[in-house]
């Protein structure tokens, strides 16, 4: 919404009421001024909206908050991501192309390949932080199957295995539990 021409439109007529206020208030009474204090105030905060400053404040507070090791004030949430970015300032992209001549180019479809390569950048990213798990081969052995076996056994095996070693059972294990649960999650992707 920031950048809007509607809302720089309204703001621009918000502060012509102003002005026209205070003339009425040096002529005529000066109970004008208040009421042209009041669309001034009104024309301010509308301009600091359309022109992305206040956006910009808000995001920085956040961040500001969130921003870990801050002396042990805390933040909220979860805290920012990793991959987070704020939100494009669309208004000054458009000035920025304004001035530089050039045309946007490109429509839905190449925002959406963009948006879905650096999708695709963070889950290999995270894939690559995560530890990869058990190889087929061990996969096989935690189940106690042979190499070929199909869906329907593999589905069987972990049913089996879950029951035995699940930390609920008298003689479960955690460990040994989540050793079955990324076995089973290995051969069934």
């Amino acid at each position: 919404m920031y950048g809007s021409r509607l809302v720089s439109a309204l703001a621009a007529v918000f502060a012509a009421i102003a002005v026209l206020f205070a003339i009425f208030g040096f002529v005529a009474n000066l109970g004008f001024f208040v009421v042209a204090a009041l669309f001034g105030a009104v024309a301010y905060f509308m301009w600091y909206h359309a022109s992305g400053r206040f956006a910009q404040r808000l995001y920085r507070g956040v961040e500001e908050r969130a921003a870990p090791g801050d002396g042990g004030r805390g933040g909220f949430g979860a805290g920012p991501r990793e991959d987070w970015e704020p939100p494009r300032d669309e208004g000054a992209r458009r000035r920025a192309q304004a001035t530089s001549g050039g045309r946007r180019r490109g429509g839905r479809r190449q925002r959406r390949q963009a948006r879905a390569g650096g999708q695709r950048r963070r889950r290999r990213a995270a894939a690559a932080a995560q530890p990869s798990g058990p190889t087929a081969a061990e996969a096989y052995e935690t189940l106690e199957l042979d190499r070929g076996a199909d869906e329907d056994a593999v589905k069987a095996a972990y049913r089996e295995k879950v029951k035995e070693v699940h930390p609920d059972s008298p003689d479960g294990d955690e460990e040994a539990f989540k050793e079955v649960q990324s076995a089973y999650e290995r051969l069934t992707d």
